[in-house]
């Protein structure tokens, strides 16, 4: 007969270190994050640090894995990822939800906003109205980022907008996809990952991005031609299922929220300096990188910009007109 011993404690104590125990290990959460760019991306790297500094901060009461290159959901399934749940958090690209609120699109309204000072008093007049459109469907904005300024890439040299006509140019948001058009290219919408295979097999002969994304497909395989118009500056929110979040203690959520404010001025900080460093990149490894487009392309596509603006607060309408009326006081 097998005798069973207990420590003085006796039971309740037992029972109380069983507790302790089961407890800690809920207390954990384990959280994934969808992120569309690879590894050493910019965007990617300023969303690991967030995560770790979540982790510091929770004492690993909350721990974030980030999932890079779209390995869990593509560009445009990620938004209703979150707000459905199949993923707490994600980074994704602003202007792609364009087509269910125009709102969503002002970054990406052709020269509107061409430096980064401007891109972020933009930002600032357009986040009340971001914020607000997510939270009633369920999602929380965290911080964004913007990307390098979208200038133009192509195999052959541009010397008036003749060239453009027929051009196969990867748009990548109804934005851009408007530009495209109005430069009278046809434009194919191909994810960043697929850029190297859409060019390869001749879907596109031309894009529009930024030098962040050429450097990242190592576009200079692909095409010889970089003109840095920096037409706009889009951004990637990170956002999280409201929930999700809501479920939080308060600490964490304080936590969580402050390490989104750390990223988002670490972002744009990251976003500004790299920028020369990327056009750099692409000259080096034998890209021809033209300051600006011939003087005609240059005057068509602030006529383009005109255009766009009008049709964007046409769409708009009175918070459109709020926006750009912040923006320019």
């Amino acid at each position: 007969m097998k005798t069973i011993i207990f420590s003085r404690f006796g039971l309740p104590a037992l029972a109380c270190a069983i507790g302790l125990a089961t407890f800690s290990a809920q207390a954990a959460d384990k959280w994934n994050m969808t992120a569309e760019n690879p590894d050493g991306n910019s965007i990617t790297e300023v969303a690991k640090e967030f995560a770790k500094n979540v982790a510091e901060a929770t004492d690993n009461e909350l721990q974030i894995r980030v999932h890079g290159n779209s390995m869990l959901f593509k560009r445009p399934e990620v938004k209703r990822a979150v707000q459905t749940g199949q993923v707490q958090l994600g980074d994704v690209l602003m202007s792609v939800l364009g087509n269910e609120d125009p709102i969503f699109e002002i970054d990406s309204v052709p020269f509107l906003a061409r430096s980064y000072p401007q891109a972020r008093k933009l930002w600032e007049a357009s986040r009340p109205l971001i914020e607000a459109r997510l939270e009633k469907q369920g999602v929380k904005l965290l911080y964004a980022m913007p990307w390098s300024p979208q200038s133009i890439y192509t195999q052959k040299p541009v010397t008036s907008m003749a060239d453009f006509d027929g051009m196969k140019f990867r748009a990548y948001n109804p934005a851009t996809s408007r530009m495209v058009e109005l430069m009278g290219a046809v434009p194919t919408v191909i994810n960043v990952a697929e850029v190297p295979q859409a060019f390869s097999t001749g879907m596109i002969n031309a894009m529009l991005t930024s030098p962040t994304t050429g450097v990242d497909t190592q576009v200079w395989d692909f095409a010889e031609h970089y003109y840095d118009v920096q037409a706009f500056i889009p951004k990637n929110m990170v956002i999280v299922n409201a929930r999700a979040f809501n479920r939080l203690s308060k600490d964490v959520q304080k936590a969580v929220l402050d390490a989104a404010a750390k990223a988002e001025e670490r972002g744009w900080q990251a976003a500004e300096a790299e920028t020369g460093e990327l056009t750099k990149t692409l000259a080096d490894n034998g890209m021809q990188v033209h300051a600006e487009a011939p003087a005609d392309v240059e005057t068509a596509l602030a006529d383009i910009g005109h255009t766009m603006t009008t049709e964007w607060l046409e769409k708009a309408g009175a918070d459109g007109q709020k926006i750009l009326s912040d923006y320019k006081d």
